[in-house]
């Protein structure tokens, strides 16, 4: 069992039809010797890549960083298409390698925090994202909703992560992000007090976690890297929202910037679920 969540504990009657996809001609002919297994993986992973990195640059411009020399509906107009492109080729190769491996990810916690965040993913940038950057930062009445409705989605996959059991550490890949993200995102001595006590943390635990405490005694181990983990959550969201509200001849107010944190954060989420199937 997966310790979490999963679409087996969500709907058991689906147990027969999801058995039976392994034997499915889609299955058959992802497995076949035509393309291969690992082809259409190497298809979702750069379909991924595309959508991701698309959407970084996106909404960075949202935060007044990455490629300020344009205004946002430029950069929205130079990326929707590869984009479109992302979005289209991970549903198609998912579903192909999701026939043939079926049994797997029907009792997989890290494929539930994916599909929910995939379905967070594309509201936010179809319903937010894109819509808040055509409009240069605007957040009208209908993105808003959305962003209600993708915002709730992305908080309940990163619930679904944090409480399953062995893919919680997952949670590492998204203060990771937020951390690269805060670094072009804060100004003057904001940026350099936030990264002072960044570093100061990820010394204090290096120290604590190797030095003070055996690094294979887990029992103690364990419960001091929780607690760091809260003080790096609570340090970067800390500095995010000091990002809210500060920052001259940026576009859009703070909950523009909002919607790009989320935006970004939320194809990371679905990146590091897809990375932990393999361990489940």
């Amino acid at each position: 069992m997966s310790g979490g969540l999963t679409f087996q504990s969500l709907i058991p009657q689906a147990s027969p039809w999801v058995e039976s996809l392994a034997t499915s001609p889609v299955a058959v002919f992802v497995n076949g010797p035509t393309f291969g297994y690992a082809t259409w993986e190497v298809g979702h992973i750069l379909s991924l890549i595309l959508i991701g990195g698309t959407a970084i640059l996106m909404n960075l411009r949202l935060l007044g960083a990455g490629v300020t020399n344009e205004e946002p509906r430029e950069i929205y107009r130079n990326l929707r298409l590869w984009q479109n492109i992302g979005v289209v080729g991970i549903i198609v190769t998912g579903i192909l390698i999701g026939s043939a491996n079926g049994v797997k990810l029907y009792n997989s916690s890290a494929f539930t925090v994916k599909m929910i965040a995939l379905l967070s993913g594309i509201i936010l940038t179809y319903g937010v994202s894109r819509p808040v950057t055509l409009a240069n930062g605007a957040v009208a009445l209908l993105p808003k909703i959305w962003f209600a409705i993708g915002g709730a989605l992305f908080l309940a996959s990163l619930w679904v992560l944090c409480t399953s059991v062995l893919i919680n550490v997952g949670v590492y890949h998204l203060i990771t992000a937020l951390a690269l993200i805060l670094i072009p995102v804060t100004r003057g001595r904001v940026r350099l007090g936030y990264i002072a006590g960044l570093a100061a943390l990820i010394i204090a635990q290096f120290v604590h976690t190797h030095f003070i405490i055996k690094p294979d005694d887990y029992a103690h181990l364990d419960p001091v890297n929780k607690v760091y983990t809260a003080l790096y959550g609570v340090w970067l969201v800390g500095a995010a929202l000091i990002t809210l509200f500060r920052g001259k001849g940026e576009v859009g107010g703070p909950l523009t910037k909002l919607v790009a944190y989320v935006a970004i954060l939320v194809w990371v989420l679905g990146a590091t679920a897809g990375r932990w199937i393999a361990y489940q």
